[in-house]
């Protein structure tokens, strides 16, 4: 299921080395004793909370209303889990602009480093591309996704953070995804979204859209002359009446014929198959929505889907400037009770959990 989205400004500017250099310390440090207690699962039950997230940037220092919190916070815990992987039971695959792409490949790739025989690599590729394509092109609420982060376990399961830019309102929207709770892709996968405000948005996993979904995917068996005819009467002619809120211009039929043809030649078997068809984008999907609704009577949805904590203080000095001292003190507290924790002594740890139940 989707557990959730924030919505964030857009935040240029780079993390300065000093703060990033103790994120990668602290971060994994802190999943660390998560995993020690709960398991590697609940880290990725944590991590795919929107709320958790957001005040776990904000205890490693970062911005805690920008979008750098997702990027950096995600490459921190990247980098910082590097080689120690074994010890946590977990990988991180993934990134931002080009590194995203690249995520079916580090999925494959640290399952052979890692040795993890059992696991099936396809099946979370599979995953990882599905999340991607149903933020993007199924639901259509004007953010194209830029990051994608995939974690899994050695066991095969697996969460997602990932976020969308929107460049005329300046905003960032982030999506999480907790794989233990999918029963299907392009229905309702969405638990929860958090957002302050909603939008009009072409939203074809909504579950009001079954209809849309299965003329949809009828739609893209048939000939792709039949349906750009189709489609383009339906430009051609007034209908009254109706509201289709298109974000975008609508594609041109050479446009739709080429990508109709590649759906053609699969054949898809139902609508994740046809999202899953390379090359059917935003475009494609919603000039389909919009003849499945004019000519079969079978209408989309247009429903949006859509705290934080400081400890250390904020890299640009929101809500105080970061304390090095305090932070570097509270990386040596995890680190010695996390080695004490190695040779049996977990007193340290045991006192850590005791704080947090008295904590306010």
């Amino acid at each position: 299921m989707r557990t959730g989205t924030a919505s964030l400004p857009l935040h240029g500017g780079h993390c300065p080395p000093w703060l990033f250099e103790r994120m990668k310390r602290l971060g994994p440090a802190i999943l660390e004793v998560i995993v020690r207690e709960y398991g590697p699962q609940e880290v990725l039950r944590r991590l795919s909370d929107p709320h958790w997230f957001q005040a776990f940037g904000c205890v490693l220092g970062f911005d805690w209303h920008s979008s750098g919190l997702t990027t950096t916070l995600c490459g921190a815990l990247k980098e910082g889990i590097r080689d120690r992987e074994k010890d946590l039971g977990l990988v991180i695959a993934g990134g931002k602009g080009r590194t995203s792409r690249r995520t079916p490949e580090e999925i494959a790739t640290a399952a052979d480093r890692l040795a993890l025989t059992s696991l099936q690599p396809g099946d979370l590729v599979y995953a990882s591309r599905m999340a991607a394509k149903v933020d993007n092109t199924a639901l259509q609420d004007g953010y194209q996704l830029y990051h994608h982060v995939f974690i899994f376990t050695f066991d095969g399961r697996w969460a997602v953070v990932q976020q969308g830019m929107n460049e005329m309102t300046r905003l960032a929207r982030r999506y999480h995804w907790l794989g233990e709770g999918v029963k299907d892709f392009v229905c309702e996968p969405h638990a929860a979204v958090c957002c302050d405000a909603k939008g009009e948005v072409l939203n074809m996993v909504a579950s009001e859209g079954q209809a849309s979904r299965q003329v949809v995917t009828e739609l893209a068996r048939q000939r792709p002359q039949k349906v750009v005819a189709e489609f383009n009467r339906i430009l051609e002619r007034e209908l009254p009446n109706l509201s289709l809120p298109w974000r975008h211009d609508v594609p041109r039929a050479s446009y739709l014929n080429k990508a109709l043809l590649k759906v053609y030649a699969a054949q898809p078997r139902d609508f994740a198959a046809v999202l899953g068809v390379e090359g059917v984008g935003p475009k494609t999907v919603r000039a389909l929505a919009m003849v499945a609704e004019v000519a079969y009577g079978a209408p989309a949805s247009f429903r949006d889907p859509v705290r934080y904590s400081f400890s250390h203080g904020g890299k640009d000095g929101h809500p105080y400037p970061v304390d090095r001292r305090v932070y570097d003190h509270s990386i040596a507290v995890l680190e010695r009770a996390l080695a004490a924790a190695k040779i049996g002594r977990t007193d340290k740890l045991q006192a850590l959990k005791r704080l947090a139940k008295i904590s306010p």
